[in-house]
């Protein structure tokens, strides 16, 4: 136990090489070299926290065969680098809160196939890279933090055998195109309580094998498609709590799950674009619980009413509408470039003047 200790790298002559369990909380230390502890071979816990830490170097932790957690918790760390965190082949659980982590490279964990945890809450990771997590086996829970603004497809590729993939309160722009692609045998993956934006084409694609998919308590845009079909393989699907503002157009959703498929308690615009909803897989063919139990968001009279409430028979279907979402998804982008530009051009007038 060497905490506020004043180290400011790590005392490799301090200790014996058979030490077992090491605290360095509370120093200054700055920079994880390359084979910082490969003279503690024997060593089952390691705690870095509350150091100044601003880098950890390719294969820091090299030749810790026997570490069992490694915990690097409110320090200055910004980046994970690729290869940092590579060889901790029997580690079970990498705790990395409350840093200041914004970037996970490609391959930060190669090679440490064993882990079961990993804690990334209380990060401001706005970009999720391509195959951040590759190589990665038997995850029990991935906990990323909130406000992610960012996934590129293929973010979670070569994560594999995964117990719980928690992403909450992320403000996306758009869900991409084979977002979870190469991602297999996860227990739960839990999509909540954020802004997804337009879920496009494919975002499922490559995904395999999930025993429960939660998409619970979002604020969709436009859903230009949304096909889970019997190639992801997935047990049970749960829709619940989504605000859509607009409705997907007939054919853009395919629903195929082994077990169980529940929409409860969604929000949909109650004008002509319901009758796609009702007649399509969501609404389950017009099924007396997929009424009572989902909502309206739109038109302002019925917000918050059971669909049940609103009169069927008064409301026309849309002459095409596939082409009214497109169309709509279109101004909707269009006029945030426009406001920008209308806003930036007044500045400027106002700085002419001025």
């Amino acid at each position: 136990m060497c905490n506020n200790g004043g180290f400011t790298e790590i005392p490799i002559r301090e200790f014996s090489p058979f030490i077992e369990y090491l605290s360095l909380s509370k120093n200054n230390i700055s920079r994880i070299m390359t084979e910082s502890f490969m003279e503690f071979k024997h060593l089952r816990k390691l705690s870095l926290d509350g150091n100044n830490i601003t880098r950890i170097e390719r294969f820091a932790f090299k030749g810790l065969s026997k570490l069992r957690e490694l915990s690097i918790q409110q320090t200055s760390l910004s980046k994970l680098e690729r290869f940092s965190f590579s060889g901790l082949q029997n580690v079970t659980a990498i705790l990395l809160s409350h840093n200041r982590i914004k970037l996970i490279e490609e391959s930060s964990f190669a090679g440490s196939s064993n882990i079961r945890i990993i804690l990334l809450d209380h990060n401001p990771i706005h970009v999720i890279h391509s195959k951040a997590f590759a190589n990665l086996r038997h995850v029990e829970y991935l906990i990323l933090p909130s406000g992610i603004r960012s996934i590129q497809p293929d973010a979670f590729n070569g994560l594999d055998s995964v117990g719980l993939i928690k992403l909450p309160f992320m403000d996306l722009e758009f869900l991409e195109p084979y977002t979870f692609r190469g991602l297999n045998q996860v227990h739960l993956l839990s999509i909540q309580e954020s802004d997804l934006g337009v879920i496009r084409s494919k975002v499922f694609k490559g995904l395999t094998s999930v025993g429960s998919l939660n998409i619970i308590n979002n604020k969709i845009d436009y859903v230009q498609e949304l096909k889970i079909t019997r190639e992801n393989k997935i047990k049970i699907l749960r829709l619940l709590g989504n605000h859509l503002l607009q409705s997907p157009a007939p054919g853009t959703v395919e629903i195929q799950v082994s077990e169980n498929f529940t929409v409860v308690g969604n929000h949909f615009p109650c004008n002509c674009q319901i009758h796609s909803v009702l007649e399509g897989p969501l609404g389950n063919g017009t099924s007396y619980n997929f009424l009572l139990k989902n909502y309206c968001i739109s038109p302002l009279e019925l917000n918050g009413k059971a669909i049940i409430e609103m009169n069927l028979d008064n409301v026309a279907k849309c002459a095409n509408t596939h082409n009214v979402n497109s169309w709509d998804a279109t101004v909707s982008m269009g006029c945030k470039h426009f406001v920008k530009l209308y806003a930036c051009s007044l500045l400027l007038i106002i700085l002419m003047f001025y």
